[in-house]
C-alpha cells in the first residue's frame, strides 16, 4: 500500500504538467482538464494501494482523466466537439507507453498558449506555474507578494478566459512566438526559483522543479535555438545549479567567496559556458544573457583565479540599463563594494525609492556589507538587523548574525 501510494505522489511530481498540458491542448479547457485529472489522482490514492499501481501509471491517469473529462460534458449537457479527437489521440498516447516510449511532452505549447495576449500580462506568469508546472495558488501567492485567495480569484478569471475567448491551442508562429517568448522565459525562471531557495541556494518542498526547469529551458533552446535569450537563461541555470552542492556545509550557509570548489559539478560549469558563447554569437544582447555572463565571471574568479571585479561591475552596469529592477541595481552596488568603490555603491542604493526596498532581504543584506566596509558600525547594526528579519531561511540568519558579530556589533544590540 505504502509503494503504491508512492508512486501515486511521485507520478503526480513527475507528470502532473504534462498530463494536463496534453488534456488541455486536446479538450481546449485548462480549468475542465486540472478538474479531470484532479479527480483522476484521488482515484488513484484510493485505487492503487488497493489494487497495486499499474504497470504504466501514466496511461491510467489519462484514461481515468479523459472519461472524467467526458462525462463531465455528458453530466452538464454540453456537447465536446473535442471528444474524437480526445478519444483518438489518447489511445495513441497510451499505446505508446504500453509500448515503453516516452509521454509526449507539450508543456511548451501550453506555456505559448498561457501567454497568449487576451491574457493579462500580470497574470502570466502564475498562471504558467500552476498549469504547466504544478505549483499551488498559495505558493505562488507567496512568491507575488498577494493573497492565497486572491491569485487563486485571479487564476480561475485566466483559465476562463482562455475557454471564452477561444484562444486557439495551437503553437503559435513567426511573431506571435517572438512576442510571447519573454513571458515563458519568466515563467521558466521563476519555476527555477520556486525550487530554489536564492538566499541560500537550498532546495525548497519543490525541489523537483529545478529540474523540470532545466529540461523545459533545454527544449526552448531546440525550439529556438535562434533566440539568444533562451540559451543565455538555460546558461543562467545550469551555472546557478552547478553550484549547489557547495552552497550549504552542515546545514550552514555558504557564500560564494567561500565555496569549496571541489564540490562543484565543473561538466556542468562547461555545458553553461557553451550555452552562454552560443548565446553571444548570435548578437542579440538581453537581461538572461548579461545575468549568465556574471555567473561565469565569478567562476572563473574561483576556477582560474583571476580579477573579475571591474568585469562584474560593468555586466551590472549593462543589467541595470537593460532591466532596471531593484535585484539589478543591488547587485550593482554589491558589486561596487567588491571592486572597493564602497563610497559609490551606498550612494546607489541611496538612490533607490523606499517603498520598493522596503521588504526586500537582499537591499539590507547588501547596504549592511557596505556600512560595515565603510566603518559606520551604527547604521550598519540597523541594516543587519533588518536583513535578519527579513530572511525566511534559519541558515541565512546565523550567517548574518555571525557577520554583524564578527564586526563588532554586539548581538543582543
Amino acid at each position: 500500500m505504502t509503494d503504491a501510494r508512492a508512486i501515486a505522489e511521485e507520478t503526480a511530481r513527475a507528470s502532473y504538467g504534462r498530463l494536463l498540458a496534453w488534456l488541455s491542448s486536446r479538450s481546449r479547457d485548462v480549468a475542465a482538464a486540472e478538474d479531470a485529472l484532479g479527480d483522476a489522482f484521488r482515484a488513484a490514492l484510493e485505487t492503487w494501494p488497493k489494487t497495486g499501481a499499474p504497470t504504466s501509471p501514466e496511461a491510467w491517469l489519462l484514461t481515468a482523466a479523459r472519461r472524467k473529462l467526458i462525462d463531465g460534458a455528458r453530466r452538464k449537457n454540453t456537447r465536446v466537439l473535442s471528444t474524437p479527437a480526445l478519444t483518438l489521440a489518447a489511445e495513441e498516447a497510451e499505446a505508446a507507453m504500453r509500448a515503453d516510449k516516452p509521454f509526449p511532452d507539450e508543456r511548451l505549447k501550453l506555456l505559448f498558449i498561457c501567454a497568449h495576449p487576451a491574457i493579462d500580462a500580470a497574470i502570466r506568469t502564475p498562471l504558467m506555474l500552476q498549469t504547466v508546472l504544478g505549483l499551488d495558488a498559495a505558493r505562488i501567492a507567496s512568491a507575488f507578494l498577494v493573497s492565497p485567495r486572491a491569485m487563486s480569484a485571479r487564476l480561475v478569471r485566466a483559465k476562463r478566459k482562455i475557454k471564452v475567448a477561444a484562444i486557439p491551442f495551437d503553437a503559435p508562429g513567426g511573431q506571435d512566438l517572438a512576442s510571447r517568448l519573454p513571458a515563458v522565459l519568466e515563467a521558466i525562471y521563476a519555476a527555477f526559483g520556486a525550487g530554489w531557495d536564492h538566499e541560500t541556494g537550498a532546495e525548497a518542498d519543490h525541489h523537483h522543479l529545478t529540474g523540470e526547469a532545466l529540461y523545459l529551458a533545454s527544449l526552448l533552446t531546440e525550439l529556438l535555438p535562434g533566440e539568444a535569450e533562451c540559451w543565455g537563461l538555460f546558461s543562467l541555470m545550469l551555472h546557478a545549479q552547478a553550484r549547489k552542492d557547495a552552497r550549504r556545509e552542515d546545514g550552514a550557509y555558504i557564500p560564494l567567496s567561500d565555496h569549496n570548489i571541489a564540490r562543484w559539478d565543473k561538466k556542468m560549469i562547461a555545458h553553461g559556458e557553451a550555452a552562454l558563447a552560443h548565446a553571444w554569437r548570435l548578437c542579440q544582447p538581453g537581461p538572461y544573457q548579461i545575468e549568465a555572463a556574471i555567473q561565469s565571471a565569478h567562476a572563473a574568479a574561483r576556477l582560474h583565479g583571476r580579477d573579475v571585479s571591474d568585469d562584474i561591475v560593468m555586466l551590472y552596469r549593462q543589467l541595470s540599463e537593460l532591466a532596471p529592477t531593484i535585484g539589478a541595481y543591488v547587485g550593482y552596488a554589491g558589486a561596487l563594494a567588491a571592486a572597493a568603490r564602497a563610497g559609490e555603491a551606498l550612494d546607489l542604493l541611496d538612490s533607490l525609492e523606499a517603498a520598493r526596498v522596503e521588504n526586500y532581504q537582499a537591499y539590507w543584506a547588501v547596504r549592511a556589507h557596505i556600512l560595515d566596509l565603510l566603518a559606520r558600525k551604527q547604521d550598519a547594526l540597523g541594516a543587519y538587523e533588518r536583513a535578519i528579519g527579513l530572511s525566511q531561511d534559519e541558515a541565512t540568519r546565523r550567517y548574518l548574525m555571525q557577520k554583524k558579530t564578527a564586526r563588532g556589533i554586539p548581538r543582543d544590540r
